[in-house]
């Protein structure tokens, strides 16, 4: 007798209403979807990468058609501003078109060997690729890991997050409608399914972004099998205000970085250090920004600060805020659970923040700013060096000095100086530490996704003349 299917309800984080109620895939419903993308990997490799692009663009149409809808979509399942979540959708359009320019143009590289001879470095797909991809923008990361493995040759196969899995399942039907039978398969599943997807021998790249313990999970599995891992985990990111900045300005620059989203960006600001002399003016503009922000559902169009993603999500923050205030920890905003239908959680802002509080060392994920008061710049950039995560750092200073030291020194895969957000396009940055590893985004992200052959054509042996 088979095992009962599991199910998984959405519910709306509004509201509670209910999104859609789902199955779960199994490990016999995961490994048919790793076998298909095995069957069709050796005709996709051939494909010219001319076609192979072309597909891609195809794809990125329709997603570009259906943009509202999967804005609508990511709105119900996970809460985002419909405005954010529309601009997530045309980001993912944006980076399928990106991949599908810059597929055809990946190269090798020909090497100098003897006259007689020629030598070559050869790229080539590594195979079938598992992109399992988080519910915080459950559009754009995807479009990111996806369309750079069909443009290189590979196959994939997608699991996207459960907390977002109708979004990840009209992506995916959209996109697979340009391409042929195989090249693009999706899996509805928990945490089983990526740990079936992690452990398949017939996969070669596990590329995840996520949680650290989910990361860590997936690269001891490939350890076994020989995949190779791309990881972009947890972050634990700081900012950094020197004495010399517009404080009000830099208050605009930390609500921004923790709040926006609801903080449920893999970068978002997670604890800020203010040196002393212009900490008081920091503070109140700090809160007076974060109680001015309108609350409310991501539908909207008011709403600057939408649900977290779920209760479990909601939970897990306020055990933060609590903890750190039982600490000691001076909560001059927010932290408090509001009542009625919902997920909601308030902009709270923390001072008197130590290093050994959570939410000064851990992914809190949520619309939290702990602050920390320190002497001078250097203490700052002392104490935000700290941790095991390694992903992004902000630095606002009018210093040179500062700005340069900063970015050589502080042990993360991107320094942001005086912006939150924002960059020239086709940045790849390495995560660090707990943070991950590898490429995850820009042209390099062609390089993890392939695998380098070198070629000797040498000369038989000339026939002897007379």
């Amino acid at each position: 007798m088979s095992a009962p299917s599991r199910s998984i309800t959405i519910l709306d984080p509004a509201d509670g209403s209910r999104v859609g109620v789902l199955d779960l895939a199994d490990h016999t419903e995961v490994e048919a979807a790793v076998g298909a993308a095995v069957k069709a990997a050796p005709e996709w490799a051939r494909t010219a990468p001319a076609e192979r692009a072309t597909a891609v663009h195809a794809a990125a149409d329709r997603v570009a058609q259906a943009a509202d809808d999967l804005a609508r979509l990511t709105c119900r399942e996970m809460g985002k501003p419909l405005t954010d979540a529309r601009g997530g959708v045309d980001a993912g359009v944006s980076t399928l078109r990106q991949y599908a320019e810059l597929g055809p143009l990946h190269r090798g590289r020909s090497l100098q060997g003897s006259w007689e001879a020629t030598d070559l470095m050869v790229p080539g797909p590594r195979g079938v690729v598992a992109a399992i991809t988080p519910w915080n923008d459950p559009v754009a990361v995807p479009c990111g890991l996806i369309g750079a493995a069909l443009v290189t040759g590979n196959t994939v196969v997608f699991k996207p997050s459960e907390r977002t899995p109708h979004t990840g399942l009209e992506l995916a039907r959209l996109m697979s409608a340009c391409l042929p039978s195989g090249v693009l398969e999706v899996v509805v599943g928990d945490g089983s399914a990526g740990a079936a997807l992690s452990r398949s021998a017939t996969v070669d790249v596990v590329a995840h972004v996520g949680s650290t313990a989910a990361g860590r999970a997936i690269a001891r599995a490939a350890a076994e099998t020989g995949a190779k891992v791309l990881l972009e985990n947890g972050g634990n990111d700081p900012m950094v205000v020197d004495d010399d900045v517009d404080p009000e300005w830099a208050a605009e620059q930390a609500a921004l970085g923790c709040f926006a989203n609801a903080g449920q960006i893999c970068t978002s600001v997670e604890r800020v250090y203010v040196v002393e002399t212009v900490a008081e003016a920091f503070l109140g503009s700090l809160v007076r920004r974060a109680q001015s922000l309108v609350m409310g559902p991501g539908s909207a169009a008011d709403t600057q600060l939408g649900p977290l993603v779920d209760a479990r999500a909601r939970e897990a923050v306020h055990a933060q805020v609590e903890q750190a205030v039982r600490a000691g920890a001076e909560l001059l905003t927010g932290g408090t659970v509001p009542e009625g239908p919902g997920t909601f959680y308030p902009a709270t802002v923390l001072s008197n923040c130590s290093a050994d509080l959570a939410v000064m060392s851990e992914e809190t994920f949520g619309p939290v700013a702990p602050v920390s008061v320190v002497p001078t710049f250097d203490a700052a950039l002392e104490a935000a060096r700290q941790g095991r995560y390694g992903l992004a750092a902000v630095v606002l200073t009018s210093s040179m000095e500062h700005a340069q030291r900063a970015w050589r020194e502080l042990p993360v895969g991107t320094v942001k100086v005086n912006a939150v957000f924002g960059g020239a396009p086709g940045g790849a940055a390495q995560p660090r530490r707990a943070s991950g590893s590898g490429f995850g985004y820009g042209p390099e992200l062609l390089d993890e996704m392939t695998t380098t052959k070198v070629v000797h054509l040498g000369l038989p042996p000339s026939p002897r003349r007379p």
